[in-house]
């Protein structure tokens, strides 16, 4: 099934818009693309979410939601408060295997951390990516206490079974510190996973065309991009 899984070592790493980079990426290598968020809270019944940002970065790509809730906390958290049902795992897999039967690659993206709860019975994303049977693919900060989140994530996925296809940094800055330059090199080390790429930050202040232009550098060739790890490595790392 050509589904995609991305979490983030926590909240505010960047998920959506490597997500939305991806999207991007695939669109350009001529694959049809669908997003599907898992769960997405502190947004109303109108307001654009993250779905809606990354067709608004990506460009024409299928999105859609499983449930959202309005307060921004966790899913099942947000579910209980709002006296809404909450997002199972099993809907976030059919949802998903529903939109592969008609695209090429579906995109599931997380809340928050990879464990973050959907509902009272401790389903998680990871539930849905086992159901799925899909590759893992991780969004990390670059700074310090990045080794360590990312390790935990990577290790709870390998323990269930799944696979981290790799480490992409949410928003790498543009005057990385010491610890930053250092985790390049680490990462993929505690990761047990290739480094598939580094977003820089602010990238989704940048015009949708200029995005969309820009997002295959910043991702592997494996995300369908022209990004290499060795060279910006060696340019970037310490």
């Amino acid at each position: 099934m050509p589904v995609l899984v991305i979490t983030g070592t926590g909240t505010e790493v960047g998920k959506t818009v490597v997500t939305a980079a991806l999207a991007a990426a695939a669109s350009a290598a001529g694959r049809s693309v669908a997003v599907l968020k898992a769960a997405q809270t502190g947004v109303g019944p109108d307001e654009p979410g993250d779905a809606r940002e990354v067709a608004r970065l990506a460009g024409p790509v299928t999105v859609a939601e499983v449930a959202r809730f309005p307060e921004p906390l966790a899913p099942a958290t947000a579910a209980r408060r709002a006296g809404s049902p909450p997002v199972r795992p099993h809907e976030v897999a059919d949802a998903a295997a529903g939109l592969a039967a008609e695209h090429d690659l579906v995109l599931v993206e997380g809340a928050g951390g990879l464990l973050v709860r959907f509902d009272a019975a401790g389903g998680t994303l990871a539930d849905a990516a086992s159901l799925l049977r899909a590759p893992v693919l991780v969004v990390a900060p670059a700074g310090l206490g990045t080794l360590n989140a990312t390790e935990l994530t990577c290790r709870e996925l390998r323990s269930r079974g799944l696979t981290p296809s790799g480490v992409v940094v949410g928003s790498w800055p543009a005057a990385p510190d010491l610890a930053s330059r250092c985790n390049l090199v680490d990462l993929p080390e505690v990761a047990g996973a290739p480094l598939l790429g580094a977003v820089p930050a602010g990238a989704a202040a940048r015009s949708p065309a200029g995005f969309r232009a820009a997002a295959p550098g910043w991702l592997a060739p494996r995300l369908d991009g022209t990004w290499e790890a060795a060279e910006f490595v060696g340019r970037e790392g310490a």
